[in-house]
């Protein structure tokens, strides 16, 4: 049976996409910036955005369902944004706001969970390994781990993005010395323009410098390389992973960041196996086809 339409909508930490759902296929795909509200009106605004987007998308029709993802920490049970630094929302019921504006139900879940969620079932997946970790590196950094093809679901579960490494700044989160401080997309670039008082556009820019032989872009991005493979050599003594999927924009420097990434790994680890690092196939939609994963979801507990 065809799908019905649906709504999707990813929230990231700088920009939001969407896109509607027809028999599987996504359309209209869009992606504006998030309005920069905070404090108690940042969940209201939030979803003030969301319902101009539904308006816009499908004008004159209501969709099935809709698929609703945030970032930072989610509890799905409660249906609420526990935290997400990046945007302001503290315990922010947004699925329940945008329910009552839309009038349709609206499944709710972890952006970098359900893009990961979308990867491993869609995309890449497993390559036959008994302990994934799917990493999104953007404007912050997340993951999402497997085990024996079940996803961990706890609130607050896959916060690499703050855990402390070496070399770690102040976050967002208000705490010091967090991965994404060093090895997140902005990081990357905050760096090398701290170094060389020169802008440049985004993490992007560095690797286009990189390239070139710039000493200053070869320091930031090996600083974030090195934080990362701190981080994913927790991740493997935990967890026994075995495959790392690497997701999100800074994805987009395949080999440039896989190959120094598997060396520091190599350098780190000792008698723990190197694990096998792929690239995310899904790319920029794979937020969009988890969103769909909980609509439809939400769609089968209307039933």
């Amino acid at each position: 049976m065809p799908d019905q339409t649906l709504l999707l909508f990813d929230v990231g930490g700088t920009d939001v996409k969407a896109a509607v759902s027809i028999n599987g296929e996504l359309t209209r795909i869009t992606r504006r910036p998030v309005r920069a509200v905070t404090g108690d009106q940042a969940g209201r605004a939030l979803v003030d955005q969301l319902s101009d987007l539904a308006a816009d998308l499908l004008p004159s029709e209501t969709p099935a369902a809709v698929g609703l993802l945030s970032p930072g920490v989610v509890d799905v049970s409660s249906r609420r944004t526990v935290f997400a630094a990046n945007l302001g929302l503290r315990n922010a019921a947004l699925p329940d706001l945008l329910q009552e504006r839309l009038g349709a139900p609206v499944g709710f879940g972890h952006d970098v969970a359900l893009a990961a969620q979308a990867e491993y079932s869609e995309g890449v997946g497993a390559g036959g390994a008994d302990s994934v970790l799917a990493v999104v590196i953007g404007t912050g950094i997340a993951a999402t781990s497997f085990v024996n093809g079940t996803r961990l679901e706890v609130p607050g579960a896959g916060e690499l993005g703050h855990v402390p490494v070496p070399g770690g700044g102040t976050c967002a989160c208000g705490a010091t010395g967090c991965l994404e401080t060093v090895a997140s997309a902005a990081a990357i670039a905050r760096a090398y323009e701290e170094a060389t008082g020169r802008r440049v556009n985004g993490a992007a820019g560095v690797l286009e410098a990189l390239r070139r032989g710039d000493p200053d872009a070869r320091a930031a991005w090996q600083a974030a390389v090195d934080a990362l493979a701190f981080a994913l050599h927790w991740s493997v003594g935990l967890l026994g992973v075995s495959r790392v999927i690497v997701g999100g924009g800074l994805s987009g420097a395949g080999d440039d960041l896989l190959n120094p990434l598997r060396a520091a790994l190599e350098r780190r680890l000792s008698f723990m196996p190197v694990p096998e690092l792929v690239l995310a196939r899904l790319g920029g939609d794979a937020g969009l086809r988890g969103a769909r994963i909980v609509a439809l979801q939400e769609l089968e507990a209307q039933k």
